[in-house]
């Protein structure tokens, strides 16, 4: 990955497209909602995964991320939350939260800011009528 300062940030080139990344919102993304980002897509990304292989019948999942920082330790991530909202068809929350414990150990951004931010994780299941 090759990355080259831009006014007011820097910007990247991916095979999806480019990426501009500031501190300053007007000039791309901040870097700590990057990070959010990273840990958020994987963990659903897995969980959709585990989900799929499973069969498990849902319509929709949501994930909604709250998070707090460190002002005084360079305004760090320390915990970020990660609130899973499941919508379908007879869901069984017992297996949801399992699968949900699944995917977090085996989500890549996840186990890589392990020791360094808490990631928790909750669940909320919405059951629809046909």
């Amino acid at each position: 990955m090759d990355f080259y300062l831009k006014e007011g940030g820097i910007r990247t080139s991916f095979e999806y497209g480019e990426l501009e990344i500031s501190g300053d919102e007007t000039y791309g993304f901040r870097p700590f909602q990057l990070m959010v980002a990273s840990v958020a897509g994987c963990s659903l990304g897995v969980y959709r995964k585990i989900l799929d292989k499973q069969r498990i019948n849902y319509e929709d999942i949501k994930v909604s991320a709250d998070i707090e920082r460190n002002p005084e330790e360079a305004n760090r991530i320390t915990r970020i939350n990660l609130h899973f909202v499941v919508k379908g068809y007879r869901l069984n929350q017992d297996k949801l939260l399992k699968n949900l414990e699944i995917s977090k150990k085996n989500c890549s951004m996840v186990q890589s800011v392990l020791y360094s931010i808490k990631v928790e994780e909750t669940l909320e299941s919405i059951e629809l009528s046909k």
